[in-house]
């Protein structure tokens, strides 16, 4: 579905110097995968997402997404950022209806749409609500069930859930894994946290250091549906060690 061929990416700097943060990556997607990137912080995680996203453009090597070349942003590669991106002056419902309208839907269409989605997202109660009155992991759920409804076919996540207290954040996890399990969606998931990347995805890649490449590949095998009570587990924790072990060499 989704190929990444020997991408690199460099900045060229105020003062005329190049910063390398992306170097000859490669790394192939398939429908339905759920894929973690991990690695240390500001090692180009977030550069390599809007290169997939179509919102940077490589300086070597090419994305290829669906057999065609990866050129500018599309709908087909929905996005959800840390910060939470909902229109603080429309409701939940009229959020998750925003690109629906762009697109000329009838309003039948939309309703029918934005009711699925406000009921697997379980916002239904909160659907007259608007964003400064509801909760930060209520207003992730809005941006990820807004980006859904517009159907993309791959969902790329960059650390959405980095800005949440930590017991806001484990329910999300278990809210994003159920959410998955149910539609299967393609996911390309950007997260520091390894226990998150453990718990969520079915692979996960760690990078090195700046400029980025790939140091390792871990295949996640335990079953779903997963629930908070697999992170005390010792398969998990001896997972986590290994790639916290990885990360620091």
């Amino acid at each position: 579905m989704l190929e990444i061929k020997n991408i690199s990416k460099s900045f060229v700097q105020p003062d005329g110097s190049n910063i390398e943060a992306v170097a000859d990556i490669s790394l192939d997607v398939k429908r339905d995968d759920f894929v973690a990137i991990v690695g240390p912080s500001g090692c180009g995680k977030t550069t390599i997402l809007k290169l997939i996203a179509g919102l940077e453009r490589p300086t070597g090597g090419q994305l290829i997404f669906e057999d065609k070349k990866i050129i500018s942003a599309s709908q087909e590669r929905g996005i959800v950022f840390q910060h939470f991106s909902s229109f603080p002056w429309l409701s939940v419902s009229e959020n998750i209806a925003f690109g629906l309208r762009l697109k000329n839907f009838s309003e039948q269409k939309v309703k029918t749409i934005v009711s699925h989605y406000l009921k697997i997202t379980d916002l239904e109660k909160f659907k007259n609500t608007f964003p400064a009155n509801i909760s930060g992991g209520m207003q992730q759920r809005v941006a990820i069930a807004r980006t859904l409804a517009n159907d993309p076919k791959i969902l790329l996540m960059d650390e959405p859930f980095g800005s949440l207290d930590m017991q806001t954040r484990s329910r999300m996890q278990e809210f994003l894994a159920t959410l998955w399990e149910q539609n299967h969606k393609t996911v390309v998931f950007i997260t520091h946290d390894i226990e998150e990347a453990i718990f969520l995805a079915d692979k996960v890649i760690l990078l090195t250091q700046r400029p980025a490449k790939i140091k390792k590949e871990y295949n996640i095998k335990f079953e779903r549906p997963r629930l908070h009570e697999l992170k005390f587990s010792e398969e998990f924790f001896n997972l986590k060690r290994a790639i916290l072990k990885d990360l620091e060499f």
